[in-house]
């Protein structure tokens, strides 16, 4: 029975491997030939020792694990059904993270704490690390830090860093991580998009927002432009308009005269 389990797991695991990955040409080659099925396969090993006590072993297996593949995964972390790490080196996973099914990581991905060093006995066996819902996509270098929680179907596109929590559905990008607006190039979060971020045309919201201020200000010093020129413009006529008065001294002799 645990060996019929321990089989469609495997399968559910290499499967979801060649649902997400167009490279993957078969079974046989994603079992022989991709790190992040390795490294989950020694995980889940070294997680149910870690479960039943013998936490030095687990330790010594996730660190084995990590010589072969370049993925660290801290053997107390829980991972869900169908989980997929492409490419993978350099993922870290830290020790009270959990994920959930149907989930994708990218290489360079950190699920990390936000003050490992400090009084660090005090944060024993407290959540320190992120929750990743069923269905999230964290792409390539993305850094997923502190007790926050990733919704369902959420995206987190590459190199961003992340250190709230994020809504289901929502597409976060940048640093600090943001939320993509809507309109911005998201497309559904349905669909799977490739590092976590949308293929089509997209803007970080702080360089819309940053662009949006530019543009205000250029047309702020073309109305400013304008309001000198008329401004000089009126300084001349009155200049020209002064000039054309005949002085007081010109004037009095002729008052003079007449009288």
């Amino acid at each position: 029975m645990l060996g019929s389990r321990m089989f469609k797991t495997l399968r559910e695991d290499i499967d979801a491997a060649i649902a997400r990955d167009p490279a993957a040409r078969s079974r046989a080659e994603v079992l022989i030939c991709y790190p992040g099925l390795h490294a989950l396969i020694l995980h889940r090993a070294a997680h149910g020792l870690w479960q039943r006590g013998f936490t030095l072993m687990a330790r010594w297996l996730s660190q084995f694990s990590r010589f072969l593949t370049g993925i660290e995964i801290h053997p107390a972390a829980k991972i869900g059904h169908r989980f997929f790490i492409d490419h993978g080196m350099g993922a870290v996973i830290g020790e009270t993270a959990e994920i959930g099914d149907d989930v994708t990581l990218y290489h360079g991905v950190t699920l990390g704490g936000i003050a490992p060093s400090v009084n660090s006995h005090a944060q024993r066996l407290q959540k320190r690390h992120p929750t990743i819902r069923h269905g999230a996509i964290v792409g390539a270098g993305a850094q997923i830090l502190g007790p926050i929680t990733v919704g369902e179907e959420a995206r987190i596109g590459a190199n961003s860093v992340v250190v709230k929590d994020v809504p289901a559905g929502a597409t976060v990008i940048g640093n600090p991580g943001r939320i993509c607006p809507a309109g911005a190039g998201c497309k559904d979060s349905h669909e799977f998009e490739a590092y976590g971020t949308p293929t089509s045309e997209l803007v970080d919201p702080l360089v819309r927002g940053m662009d949006a201020l530019l543009e205000k200000v250029t047309s702020l010093q073309a109305r400013v432009d304008e309001l000198e020129k008329q401004s000089n413009d009126m300084r001349v006529r009155s200049e020209v308009e002064l000039h054309a008065v005949p002085a007081q001294d010109d004037i009095e002799p002729a008052r003079v005269s007449k009288i």
